[in-house]
This record gives C-alpha cells, sequence and structure tokens, in this order.
C-alpha cells in the first residue's frame, strides 16, 4: 500500500518528510502551476504559461521539468496522492456505518466545491493518457491509488454492518468514480445541485456494494 502511494512509477518519491532540496522545489512548482492547470486544462498549458502565471521563470520550470507533460503528470501525481489520503481518517476513526457513510460523503463533497479545477484537470489528463503514451503509467498508478482509497472504504463500510463487499476493488472504483466525474461535469453549470445528487447516488450506491 505504502508504495504505490509513496513512489511514482518514475520512480521519484512525492513524500514531504525527508525529501531533499531538489524535491522541495518540484513541489513548490507543482503547487504554484496546479491553479493555472486547473484553470486551463491539459491542452491550453504550456510551461511558460505556467511560469506566467507563477513566481518562477520559465527558465527555473524547464530546468525541473523536461517538457509539459512531465510537470502535468508530476502535479496530477502529487495532487492525487493527498487526495487518497484524506480519507484515512474516517475510515480508521469511524465506529458504525452511519458514521464512515457521513464522513465520507462529507470529504467527497468538499472536495468536489472546493477543487473542481484539479479534478477536471485529472479527468482531462485521464483522457488524454489514451492518446499520449508518455501519461499512460501516471494514469494507471494514480487510478490504482485511488481505487485502493475506495476499497478501503468499502471495507470498512461492509466490517461495520457485519457484511462483505458485493463486488470486487476494480468494479466498487468504477461505479464510485463515474458518480464523481459525473458531479464535476455537472458542477459547472449546476454548482448547487451537483453536490446534492451526488449525496443521494453514493447514498443510494453504497449500502448495494455491500451483502450480509
Amino acid at each position: 500500500m505504502s508504495s504505490a502511494a509513496d513512489v511514482t512509477p518514475t520512480g521519484r518519491p512525492v513524500r514531504i518528510p525527508g525529501i531533499d532540496k531538489i524535491e522541495r522545489r518540484r513541489i513548490a512548482l507543482a503547487e504554484s502551476a496546479l491553479k493555472t492547470l486547473g484553470e486551463l486544462g491539459y491542452a491550453r498549458t504550456s510551461l511558460r504559461e505556467i511560469a506566467n502565471n507563477s513566481e518562477f521563470t520559465h527558465g527555473v520550470v524547464h530546468y525541473y521539468f523536461r517538457d509539459k507533460i512531465d510537470l502535468i503528470s508530476y502535479c496530477v501525481r502529487y495532487y492525487k496522492t493527498k487526495c487518497a489520503r484524506r480519507y484515512d481518517e474516517v475510515v480508521e476513526t469511524a465506529t458504525t456505518a452511519d458514521e464512515l457513510g457521513a464522513g465520507f460523503l462529507a470529504k467527497l463533497t468538499q472536495t468536489l466545491v472546493e477543487e473542481t479545477p484539479m479534478h477536471r484537470l485529472w479527468y482531462d489528463l485521464r483522457a488524454q493518457s489514451m492518446f499520449e503514451d508518455q501519461l499512460r503509467a501516471d494514469v494507471v498508478a494514480i487510478d490504482q491509488l485511488l481505487e485502493e482509497m475506495i476499497w478501503r472504504i468499502l471495507s470498512r463500510y461492509a466490517e461495520l454492518v457485519g457484511g462483505e463487499p458485493s463486488v470486487d476493488a476494480a468494479t466498487a472504483y468504477a461505479l464510485m468514480d463515474g458518480l464523481f466525474e459525473q458531479a464535476v461535469v455537472g458542477y459547472a453549470d449546476d454548482p448547487a445541485g451537483a453536490p446534492e445528487r451526488l449525496v443521494h447516488r453514493v447514498s443510494q450506491i453504497l449500502p448495494k456494494l455491500i451483502t450480509t
């Protein structure tokens, strides 16, 4: 579990504790670039555009990242690793299924509302990976990380209701991710209704993924 979260397909660590100076600068660049990337998306973003909207020069950005794909992949890996870990506290502290479900939904809707551009970027990048071979390994690794996160939630939920998951990890992830992607798309036109629909749909489907 920890190896998938802490080591990227290219061997670069994304952990904060114990990182070296170069990695700290790459993280700083990633955090600075994420806002521009979220607003413009994959196709419309260049290293120069990122530099123009940050405190860093184009030369500095290019020094730490060989090209746009390298930077964007790093940014999304960095962000999604943090996303996958934000539910750990809910899983570890919930003592009832209702408590777990409420905590999961609260964080799910919070990230939908507060970080919509980052999720748009992720889905954009995942679609682009079908055409860009250089992106594929990173996308597969991130998907695996998110699948494991959903499986931790579902397994704990099943344990709390005294049952077992009725689907495998890949199916559970596909269902939850599909609902969340629909919410991300819908949020642009209906920011008030999209979170409510997401809560309703996930609340409906979660118990159906458990056999007792």
